[in-house]
């Protein structure tokens, strides 16, 4: 006969198999679906339900930042002024039953974010109250310090920036598809002014970049799962959509831990038993693979025995 222990234990393997499922439904998938950034087009409503929009009051959008949370955003650190965020738009000036205006409470600048260079350009906002996550407000997910980019891997970059280099911002939400450059060629295009703490991505023959305006918003990668992870902010670039002159993006991945250090969210598989809770969802990819070996399996139940004390 099962004792009551063996019970709570059973349960919780039961809610381990559970919260997997879980994963599934929450960070960087895209809940609802109704698909300027120099060279995009327009996205439909909700497609990019992290997307929001920065303005200065009296004078509108001027940068772009990511939902992390129903608290938390993720923008450039030259984007760190007093904003209020609008989340759940699509088009500027025309706010819908789904937006949500937020004043932000506090800004965590990374302490060496380098005005000059654009070195550590990466920021926190903290909004002044929790929104409620909707088919249009959705966090996206945050890649774990290991997760890898590779070169020549499919990215995209969203935003309501100029639809040509000097030229006006959008109206419409646009999103473009662009292209993870080599690291080494991406120093040498841009004269050696990228750090390892930079990412780089467009079209080495020019026609679609980040531009005026789409600063601080993300690059975008869909992950195996088909959840969708922050691989960079827009930082800076030369001119915009230039020939052998891609965008250069802070590097999410190296920011991690000051992340988790500033906000408490994590990436899931950062601790050894992380991927044994279900307390974030930002990881799938990664649990899945974890999960996937059977001692990783046991290693689970052994924590939960731990936790509850089970002889």
């Amino acid at each position: 006969m099962c004792s009551c222990s063996c019970v709570v234990w059973l349960l919780c393997c039961v809610l381990s198999c559970c919260c997997v499922l879980l994963l599934l439904l929450y960070c960087g998938t895209r809940p609802y679906r109704s698909s300027r950034i120099v060279g995009g087009q327009a996205s439909r409503e909700g497609e990019w339900p992290w997307q929001v929009s920065l303005h200065i009051k009296g004078q509108g959008h001027t940068c772009g930042a990511s939902v992390l949370s129903n608290r938390w955003l993720i923008t450039a650190a030259h984007c760190a002024t007093q904003w209020e965020a609008l989340l759940g738009l699509h088009v500027q000036s025309q706010t819908s039953e789904w937006t949500v205006r937020r004043n932000i409470q506090q800004i965590i600048a990374h302490p060496d974010y380098n005005f000059l260079t654009y070195d550590n350009d990466i920021a926190l906002m903290e909004l002044d109250s929790n929104v409620t996550l909707n088919q249009n407000i959705w966090p996206i997910c945050l890649p774990s310090p290991t997760y890898d980019f590779p070169a020549g891997l499919a990215a995209w970059i969203t935003g309501w920036g100029a639809t040509r280099e000097g030229g006006l911002a959008a109206k419409i939400l646009q999103k473009a598809e662009v292209r993870i450059i080599n690291s080494t060629v991406c120093k040498s295009l841009m004269k050696d002014d990228v750090t390892d703490r930079m990412l780089c991505a467009g079209l080495l023959k020019g026609g679609v970049d980040a531009c005026q305006g789409d600063s601080g918003g993300p690059l975008s990668v869909t992950g195996p799962s088909g959840r969708v992870f922050i691989a960079g902010v827009v930082s800076w670039g030369d001119g915009c959509a230039r020939r052998n002159k891609p965008g250069v993006y802070t590097r999410v991945t190296k920011y991690r831990n000051w992340i988790k250090e500033k906000s408490g969210i994590f990436s899931c598989c950062s601790a050894p038993y992380s991927c044994c809770l279900c307390y974030t969802s930002c990881c799938f990819d990664e649990c899945i693979y974890f999960l996937s070996s059977f001692s990783h399996i046991l290693v689970c139940l052994r924590f939960y025995r731990h936790m509850f004390s089970l002889g």
